[in-house]
């Protein structure tokens, strides 16, 4: 394949399930960018974030996680939306993503057990079980009773109506690494026995009462999922069950599927850990899509679905060839972005034909994920203010100006290992 067919292909318009239009198949994936106003509001430093991004040359951008409830944030700085007191706000946030002809999602979640213990004392989740390995930085949550598993349902739906009210194309469910969504999924976060849990069938149920509520709610916009191809925790949620999840959503008319991996216990999207403890193989990096033998497996299974891959892409001609051969058909990147706000057109013109991306390890096994986390946040805070990237400054920095901002702790702490 030669470097004009790869951007012809990267560059070739492409329709989802409900008629939007992709421009190309470059997508900026969600990053929890952690700048909403004190009032929990998209306020001016995530606006103008947005704005940086905004002429980056991607088709589709995805937004970081919107919660749905002010009383359960995953992180210091998530935006809420419960109502419509900012919707002037996201009316504007939706018009500054969308100047350029990008579409525009918002992703939508509610964190669950997976919230620091200095953000909410007393968590939800399917079962009262905590997250493991995390040195107690998330408290003990309670297990949902099912009349507030009803309205967690509803404010899924209330949020996707208010934002798509606002302007923005759709949104997407966030059904991976870790939060409430992925947590029913889970057979070790969801030891539940009633009709919410106890068999592959119940602990999905939720995550399809989501859809059919947010349905409801947005009419044909556009609704998306990312979703875990598995949480890499032994007896957890793995690739089969995964697959007949995807069928059920596939059945309930989604419109894009975005295909990740991982939790904050077992970070494989960030290329920092397996089901093990240890780091994603060399021969997987050198892959660079570290979740594509999974989209395969769904393109085959299910090759009227949507896919976008998210997690490990850096080079113009893999991500080519991964769309040319039909595994998917949309390429996501994210913390490249927040390194090379440019990139995705940098790309597609061919004036880039890779992304400098490298794992940052500190040596210390117990803070590399939180490493990696923040030195990303960083960077998004920095155009945030107006600023441009500071890609080579030293990763432990960014660890003190996160927790400069937000306290000490205010930052996740991985897995201990097994």
């Amino acid at each position: 394949m030669t470097l004009t067919t790869d951007l012809d292909v990267l560059a070739s318009p492409f329709t989802l399930r409900n008629g939007t239009v992709l421009p190309n198949r470059m997508a900026k994936a969600a990053l929890s960018e952690c700048l909403s106003g004190p009032d929990f509001s998209p306020g001016d430093e995530i606006k103008t974030l947005y704005g940086r991004w905004a002429g980056s040359g991607q088709g589709l951008t995805v937004t970081g996680n919107v919660m749905v409830d002010r009383r359960h944030i995953g992180e210091p700085g998530n935006v809420v939306v419960e109502d419509e007191r900012h919707l002037a706000d996201l009316e504007e946030w939706a018009s500054i993503v969308k100047a350029q002809g990008s579409v525009a999602l918002v992703q939508i979640n509610h964190p669950g057990r997976q919230t620091p213990r200095t953000l909410t004392r007393q968590p939800v989740a399917p079962s009262a079980l905590a997250v493991p390995g995390t040195a107690k930085s998330f408290a003990r949550p309670r297990a949902l009773p099912e009349a507030e598993i009803v309205e967690i349902i509803k404010r899924f739906a209330t949020t996707a109506r208010i934002v798509t009210r606002a302007g923005f194309d759709g949104v997407q469910i966030h059904g991976a690494h870790g939060y409430l969504v992925s947590q029913f999924l889970s057979p070790l976060a969801n030891v539940r026995t009633d009709a919410w849990g106890g068999t592959p069938e119940k602990r999905r149920r939720f995550v399809l009462e989501v859809v059919r509520a947010m349905r409801a709610e947005i009419g044909d916009k556009v609704l998306s999922i990312k979703l875990n191809s598995a949480d890499f925790q032994r007896g957890g949620f793995g690739e089969d069950e995964s697959l007949e999840v995807v069928h059920a959503l596939a059945d309930e008319g989604i419109d894009l599927l975005e295909v990740s991996g991982g939790t904050y216990a077992s970070a494989a999207m960030l290329g920092v850990r397996s089901d093990d403890g240890r780091e994603v193989k060399e021969s997987t990096r050198q892959r660079e899509a570290y979740f594509l033998e999974y989209a395969e497996r769904v393109r085959a299974e299910r090759p009227d679905l949507p896919l976008m891959l998210t997690g490990g892409f850096r080079t113009a001609s893999v991500m080519a060839e991964a769309v040319a051969s039909g595994a998917i058909d949309v390429v996501g990147l994210g913390r490249p972005l927040t390194l090379e706000p440019d990139v995705p057109g940098d790309l597609l013109t061919g004036a880039a034909d890779h992304a400098e991306v490298t794992v940052h390890r500190s040596g210390i096994r117990m803070i590399d994920s939180v490493t990696e986390l923040t030195y990303y946040t960083v960077q998004m805070w920095r155009m945030g203010a107006g600023k441009e990237p500071r890609p080579k400054r030293h990763p432990a920095i960014n660890v003190g100006h996160y927790m400069l901002k937000h306290g000490v702790d205010a930052v996740r702490l991985p897995s201990r290992g097994k």
